[in-house]
């Protein structure tokens, strides 16, 4: 039995390697999308970093370099297509290849209800969201489906899950993300492309600080959870390490979520 656990061991770490793996991450300057990149970085693979803010990206690839891990960044807005563009050919000419797509990048600037929603922020709100979604997902299908190979991974929200009288807007830009990646898993699955959604809850970071800052909403966040805290950034990437690497080989278009049990409660 003793002499069984090394293979165990290294059977397992087979099973989260993304060794040679190229990961191209939206919005990875910090929170979540930094998260997952560090994951990936020491599970093997050569990461892209993305976000609007060339310096902040510079930085995370450097903070990621110096731990040993490989990196580059090359900043991007998800509503430019070109700069989408752009990031992709980016990566290519850098690694060669694109392995894995995790579009993690949105944006939530109506904080309120439908009914006093502006036309404007909803259509901000869906190209941001989605449609830099669908651009970004139709520009590394080809390379995968000629590897017959590949991962595309949503970053959505339980919001998509649930109806809410303040973040209604942004729960139907995530719903609308879940609906995409389901049937590009049908159309993209005969390639062995997997599309999946990660779900998250009230997860601690700069992007949720106006959920959880004010201590009295925090604490009825947490009293309402299971799990009776908020989630970490780690605990999503970790769920994404997962369904990017082996281990997750056999799932696609579905929601994973990672809320401490909100949506059981």
């Amino acid at each position: 039995m003793m002499g069984a656990r090394p293979s165990l061991q290294r059977g397992i770490m087979k099973l989260f390697d993304l060794s040679g793996k190229v990961a191209v991450i939206t919005g990875s300057s910090r929170g979540i999308g930094r998260a997952i990149a560090e994951a990936f970085v020491e599970a093997g693979g050569r990461v892209v970093i993305s976000g609007r803010k060339a310096e902040i990206c510079e930085q995370t690839a450097a903070a990621l370099k110096a731990k040993g891990g490989e990196a580059i960044a090359v900043p991007a807005r998800i509503s430019d297509r070109a700069q989408l563009e752009n990031l992709v050919a980016a990566a290519r000419n850098a690694w060669g290849r694109i392995d894995i797509l995790v579009c993690n990048a949105a944006i939530n600037p109506h904080f309120g209800s439908l009914e006093s929603l502006t036309d404007a922020a909803f259509e901000r709100m869906m190209t941001n969201n989605v449609l830099s979604n669908l651009w970004l997902a139709r520009l590394v299908a080809p390379e995968m489906k000629e590897r017959r190979d590949g991962v595309i991974l949503f970053i959505i929200s339980i919001a998509a899950l649930r109806g809410s009288s303040q973040l209604g807007m942004y729960g139907v830009t995530k719903a609308a993300d879940a609906a995409l990646a389901r049937n590009l898993a049908v159309e993209w699955g005969p390639w062995n492309i997997r599309v999946n959604c990660i779900a998250p809850g009230l997860i601690k970071t700069e992007f949720s600080r106006a959920l959880w800052e004010n201590d009295e909403r925090r604490a009825a966040r947490e009293a309402a959870t299971p799990l009776r805290r908020l989630g970490t950034a780690e605990e999503v990437a970790g769920v994404a390490l997962m369904l990017a690497a082996p281990a997750g080989a056999y799932v696609t278009g579905q929601i994973i979520v990672v809320d401490g049990g909100v949506t059981i409660a």
